[in-house]
């Protein structure tokens, strides 16, 4: 749901509120991975399953991880077929030399990528693919700056609080080139993700990740910030009745090279 979510490398998990319109919108960057029967394809934040099953039905092996229990859980149940497993994907070690690594909404969870690029590596074939889709910088970038200000303003710090790794696709393609890839294929785009109920569907947000932003927060401070948030962002995210986040992507290619 990776929307966003998945929670591979981090303590806390994040909501999954929205991981089935999440899996929807996975849909669009199954279509790089191009999966091909009898290719084994390692899933990195797999979530509740949705987007493995659809790598299987193409043919393909997939082995999903995450790093939540309970969503590992729950794709069991959904798809008992599946190879889904419990792991952090910034130490996954394995035996199998996978034909691709795939990722959609997890990448940004993790705010050691550094070892998770090493991790992709050493599960890739020589010839190897890596392809992922990720929130990258700019991602909410009007929303997370008015919580930011509206906690400081009722006497709250900043730092700690945001949960998120958001890097330009300079900084994560270097990333991946600085460790022996080929990047074929990199997009950085915005990619406004409707709310529903207008501000109402804000708050719920606002909910969602509230053990991250508002966890020592008081009740009466909440409602007050609430309000500061929406007053602020409200002339940006309102469109017609309907509200907008301002969501970015970055969407990768890249191949491990042969030596």
């Amino acid at each position: 749901m990776s929307n966003e979510p998945s929670n591979l490398g981090r303590k806390l998990e994040p909501n999954y509120h929205k991981i089935d319109f999440l899996s929807h919108l996975g849909v669009d960057v199954l279509s790089l991975l191009q999966a091909r029967p009898g290719e084994r394809i390692l899933d990195i934040g797999c979530g509740n399953g949705d987007l493995t099953a659809k790598i299987a039905a193409a043919g393909a092996i997939p082995t999903g991880i995450d790093l939540s229990e309970r969503m590992v859980k729950l794709a069991n149940q959904k798809y008992p077929d599946l190879n889904v497993q419990v792991e952090d994907a910034s130490q996954y070690r394995t035996d199998v030399a996978f034909d691709a690594v795939f990722s959609h909404a997890a990448i940004h969870w993790i705010h050691n990528p550094a070892d998770v690029v090493q991790s992709i590596w050493q599960a890739l074939r020589e010839g190897g693919r890596f392809v992922a889709e990720f929130a990258g910088s700019g991602n909410i970038a009007l929303l997370i700056t008015a919580i930011k200000q509206a906690l400081e303003v009722h006497g709250y710090t900043w730092a700690g609080r945001n949960p998120w790794y958001h890097p330009t696709i300079g900084e994560y393609t270097s990333l991946l080139e600085q460790r022996g890839f080929r990047v074929t294929f990199a997009q950085h785009f915005d990619n406004p993700t409707p709310l529903k109920g207008e501000a109402t569907g804000l708050k719920n947000w606002l909910n969602s990740f509230s053990d991250y932003f508002f966890s020592d927060v008081i009740s009466a401070d909440k409602a007050s910030i609430y309000q500061a948030i929406e007053a602020q962002v409200r002339p940006h995210f309102e469109r017609e009745n309907q509200w907008f986040l301002d969501t970015s992507r970055i969407r990768i290619v890249a191949i491990k090279e042969r030596t």
